[in-house]
């Protein structure tokens, strides 16, 4: 009786012994709290910033603004609900957060006390992305420098810009050039000097380039054409020399394209042609003379052409007219000499065509009254001559905006006679209430003239005779 009561329980008293007789390995691991401290500290602080960065970032905001105790104010700089006017943070593969962005100048943005100098500090934050100055260097004088440790140490920087700093003098570093993440690199409005470093042009990554409104001297380097994806670049007023390197055309990506006000000579190269999504180019105030490329009419997406100001003395190229993207065209005080071409009236996308202080000659396409789109048209201070080919309503829409003054062999008809001045007097009548005709191809001469009075005066002496 017993043994047979006991039998049911045998397996599971054998199972048990089984189990706790098994190697320690199978055990179920356990953890000190210490361990786990270690091992997660990051995870239970995500909200905190590094101490040697957040230092380090005290230390520029104490040198630039004033407008904080920003230690005080602000003692987690990036912590939610807390963080600066000017600071945007984010977190980094070691789950801390890390400044990404600085913006100084305007408000809300903090401003920049009378004494700051740029702080090469700031290419010590490993994470920084963007940086900002607007008006900051003002009053004392500041030269950009870029420390051997900052370059080692940032490699996220991606956009740069300082513009507007009256007081930033001294070279561009070419140091910058390490920053091999910069795309958007913008130096403009400062009193920067010396020659445009070749080692910027190692910068593959960089969209847009702005040294405009600066003092840089030199050339434009052929290294330029290593930026095949530059999208804007502008280097007006300046003092660059020389001439437009050819390497340009291998700025496959290019949409803008300025190099007016500096003292640039030559041609422009026949390599721009390969340029195909130009759609902003101005080159004015500047040396340049020539013929212009014969590719030039490949530039079909050209919206603005501003060229004023440069000794060309050719006549106006028909390609031009090719352009049929053409927004703007500004083609003044630069000589041009002949007709202006019928094809530019192709251009029906035109709004502005500046051609003033030339020595353009004949008479106005008549086809100018067909584009329906113009608002700005200036032909003053030419030799043009005839009919001004302009109705009433073309006169009204342009008003003040249409200038054909100084060309005295223009005239307007009565009929299309406006009240706003356009710089024309009504044909037959001059100022003086006087005959006054269009100057023509086929307009009598002076010598003509001359002739047909002294023949009259021989008729009348003649006549006189026979009474």
């Amino acid at each position: 009786m017993c043994s047979s009561s006991f039998s049911p329980f045998l397996p599971l008293i054998l199972l048990l012994l089984l189990f706790f007789s098994l190697p320690s390995v199978l055990s179920v691991p356990t953890y000190s709290p210490n361990h786990i401290t270690s091992q997660n500290h990051d995870l239970l602080q995500p909200n905190t910033m590094p101490l040697s960065e957040s230092e380090t970032l005290f230390k520029i905001m104490d040198s630039m603004s004033s407008d904080q105790t920003w230690r005080v104010s602000y003692p987690n700089p990036c912590q939610p609900g807390s963080t600066w006017p000017g600071i945007e943070c984010k977190i980094g593969e070691d789950n801390r957060l890390h400044v990404s962005r600085l913006d100084f100048g305007n408000p809300p943005n903090p401003t920049c006390k009378k004494t700051a100098t740029f702080p090469p500090q700031i290419f010590a934050l490993p994470y920084l992305e963007s940086v900002f100055f607007f008006s900051c260097f003002i009053h004392t004088r500041t030269e950009l420098s870029v420390s051997e440790m900052g370059f080692l140490n940032n490699a996220s920087l991606q956009q740069f810009s300082l513009r507007s700093n009256p007081s930033l003098t001294g070279p561009i570093p070419p140091r910058i050039s390490t920053f091999k993440s910069l795309q958007i690199l913008t130096l403009s409005q400062n009193q920067l000097s010396g020659k445009i470093p070749v080692e910027l042009f190692k910068l593959e990554s960089l969209i847009h380039l702005d040294l405009s409104y600066n003092m840089l001297t030199g050339t434009v380097p052929y290294q330029l054409g290593n930026l095949k994806n530059l999208v804007g670049l502008d280097l007006s007023y300046n003092m660059l020399t020389g001439s437009i390197p050819t390497t340009i055309g291998q700025l496959g990506q290019l949409q803008k394209l300025d190099l007016s006000s500096n003292l640039l000579n030559g041609t422009i190269p026949d390599s721009i042609e390969k340029l195909n999504f130009l759609s902003f180019m101005a080159l004015s105030n500047n040396r340049l003379r020539g013929n212009f490329p014969k590719g030039m009419e490949k530039l079909q997406s050209l919206q603005y052409f501003i060229m004023d100001d440069n000794p060309m003395h050719i006549a106006l190229p028909l390609e031009f007219g090719k352009l049929v993207k053409l927004q703007e065209l500004r083609l003044a005080y630069s000589g041009y000499s002949g007709k202006i071409p019928e094809s530019f009236s192709q251009l029906k996308n035109l709004s502005t065509l500046s051609l003033q202080n030339n020595n353009l000659s004949g008479e106005i396409p008549v086809a100018f009254g067909g584009l329906a789109h113009i608002y700005h048209l200036n032909l003053s201070r030419n030799f043009l001559d005839g009919v001004v080919p302009f109705n009433s309503s073309f006169l009204k829409r342009l008003g003040r905006n249409l200038d054909l003054s100084g060309n005295p062999g223009l005239c307007l008809n009565h009929s299309e006679a406006y009240s706003l001045k356009i710089g024309v007097d009504v044909c037959g009548r001059n100022n003086n209430h006087s005959l006054m005709q269009p100057l023509t191809s086929h307009s009598t001469t002076t010598s003509e003239l001359s002739n047909q009075f002294f023949l009259l005066s021989l008729a009348l002496g003649f006549l006189g005779i026979l009474h």
